[in-house]
């Protein structure tokens, strides 16, 4: 573990990001791999089903499918099936946020560490990362190595200890309300940019339109209050 220097005043200690949905889209290909699960095993499946599931730990996701599509797999069968069908099509396309490539370049940049924060399972990720210049995240942290996903602030401290940063002099960036329950609970400033699901106001949050703009001083100014 690293030991925090103080940075520059308008610059956060570090930036703990999201994946699904902040840094890339893949949510879209959550959802039809739900669906192609669905129609695989003759089970009825819902919009409304699959954006309850945006942010959630895997094996809660799994838990859900097994009980709403009466599947007899065991959820982390089902965890598997899933990330089969979105490991294959990340391979075909990384499909980026608005804005966020950029911004994580600033920040690396800047000399601001960055930590990667998601709920997905580290063979998701690779694919990912891999599209990266190497080194772009000193840490990442995924669903398959914590003991207490999202909501659980266990996630974002995990990433801020191997950073060696306070939670508090974080920015944690964020398009969920189960993530951005996660990073608050912590201790970070949350930069939430609502996407699939909507994100409620929040004591340790700022609410922002895109990432698309912002560097590492005016994100900072965002949530710096």
């Amino acid at each position: 573990m690293g030991e925090h220097r103080p940075g520059p005043a308008d610059l956060p200690a570090a930036a703990l990001w999201d994946m699904d949905g902040t840094l890339v889209d893949t949510e879209p290909y959550w959802i039809e791999t739900e669906f192609a699960l669905a129609a695989t095993y003759g089970a009825t499946w819902s919009t409304e089903h699959a954006l309850a599931l945006v942010g959630n730990d895997l094996l809660v996701s799994g838990r859900y499918i097994r009980e709403h599509m009466g599947l007899d797999l065991s959820a982390e069968e089902i965890v598997e099936l899933l990330l089969d069908g979105v490991v294959e099509r990340v391979r075909r396309e990384v499909p980026w946020r608005p804005g966020a490539r950029e911004l994580l370049a600033d920040l690396v940049a800047s000399d601001v560490p960055c930590a990667l924060v998601t709920m997905s399972y580290r063979r998701f990720v690779e694919p990912i990362l891999a599209t990266l210049p190497p080194g772009t995240f000193a840490a990442v942290v995924t669903g398959d190595e914590v003991a207490h996903g999202k909501p659980h602030p266990e996630p974002y401290l995990t990433a801020a200890a191997a950073l060696g940063v306070p939670p508090q002099a974080c920015v944690a960036l964020e398009d969920s309300p189960t993530g951005a329950a996660s990073a608050e609970a912590a201790g970070c400033r949350v930069l939430a940019v609502p996407h699939h699901v909507p994100v409620p106001e929040g004591p340790g949050r700022v609410l922002h339109d895109s990432l698309s703009g912002l560097d590492a001083r005016s994100l900072w100014t965002l949530v710096d209050r």
